[in-house]
């Protein structure tokens, strides 16, 4: 199944599509053609059932050859695919498509630059339909074996909050990738925000999840996830995630304390890291996480600030707009 704004060739699918799948794998992708392929060969090497699997990549108005590689991998593929391709318009309209056309009771989100376990589909699956409360469950990160410093200084927190707790659930709402969601949870709060263009559709929809009742819990699942390998592509990231996160906090205020996010606060966060770090991986590197969190916390309120000025400069122009049609 092709879905398209745009006339882009299909390709016939197999007898597959008359098994109804018990989970959709959603892949939303914008410009991700050197990792895209690494990404489907971890999906087709899980060990769940195959014909129990659906995937539903959306390439969100790539400028480059994502959905050509896509596209030419489907013949490669033994589960139901579906392919949607649009202009770019955001992670929240990204997701609903998938959501939209998900024939399986549970959606695994695997982002562009994600690999898998081959054990990672079965588990997550395992325990949602054990436990039928549950709206999202998050799996445990991994760690590549080969990371700069860069790379390695982004993804030891993360390695040290599932360390911390120990399995155990956190108050901390979960991103989308590495996640399960119950496809009757995430319909019955009406999908992803469409609006939100950038990044914080994930904390918007599991922040409604569980307000509307359902529980967020943990899994014994592993992902792999690459990190950025330079500043200044870590720079950029946390940018764009302070500029997507001003709509977010706009509808949820107490979502996250913004203090927390200034500099200063990312310097005594970063240090408290450094030390469980130091005490998991025994390296001295991670002593660097206080300037590290600096960095990146830096390039998050400047994105915030972006996006607080461009939001005022909007509503401006609009109170312009009707003074005119009023006079």
């Amino acid at each position: 199944m092709l879905s398209t704004d745009e006339n882009v060739p299909s390709n016939p699918r197999k007898d597959t599509d008359v098994i109804k799948p018990l989970v959709t794998i959603g892949v939303c992708v914008r410009n991700c053609e050197t990792l895209i392929k690494e990404v489907i060969r971890s999906i087709m090497a899980q060990d769940f059932p195959h014909e129990s699997i659906e995937v539903s990549f959306v390439d969100d108005g790539s400028a480059d050859k994502t959905l050509s590689v896509i596209l030419s991998s489907i013949p490669m593929m033994d589960t139901k695919v579906k392919v949607h391709h649009q202009k770019w318009k955001g992670l929240g309209a990204a997701r609903n498509l998938v959501v939209n056309n998900a024939s399986g009771d549970y959606i695994i989100w695997v982002d562009g630059d994600m690999t898998l376990p081959t054990d990672h589909v079965r588990k997550q699956v395992e325990f949602m339909e054990l436990n039928s409360k549950v709206g999202i469950a998050k799996a445990k990160h991994g760690k590549f074996r080969r990371e700069n410093l860069v790379a390695a200084l982004e993804s030891i927190p993360y390695l040290v909050e599932d360390f911390r707790s120990k399995g155990k659930v956190t108050s901390k709402l979960p991103g989308t990738g590495g996640s399960i969601y119950r496809v009757e949870a995430i319909r019955q709060i009406g999908g992803f925000d469409d609006n939100i263009k950038g990044t914080g559709e994930d904390q918007d929809a599991a922040w409604r999840i569980r307000a509307a009742g359902w529980s967020i819990a943990r899994t014994p699942a592993v992902f792999y996830e690459r990190r950025r390998a330079t500043w200044k592509a870590l720079w950029d990231e946390y940018f764009w995630w302070g500029y997507g996160m001003h709509h977010t906090l706009h509808k949820h205020p107490d979502l996250i304390f913004l203090y927390k996010m200034l500099p200063p606060s990312g310097f005594l966060v970063g240090l408290r890291y450094s030390f469980d770090a130091y005490r998991l991986m025994h390296q001295k590197k991670f002593f660097l996480l206080p300037l590290h969190f600096v960095f990146k916390m830096t390039a998050w309120c400047l994105g915030f600030a972006k996006s607080h000025i461009d939001s005022l400069r909007a509503e401006y122009r609009m109170e312009n707009e009707r003074t005119v049609v009023n006079t």
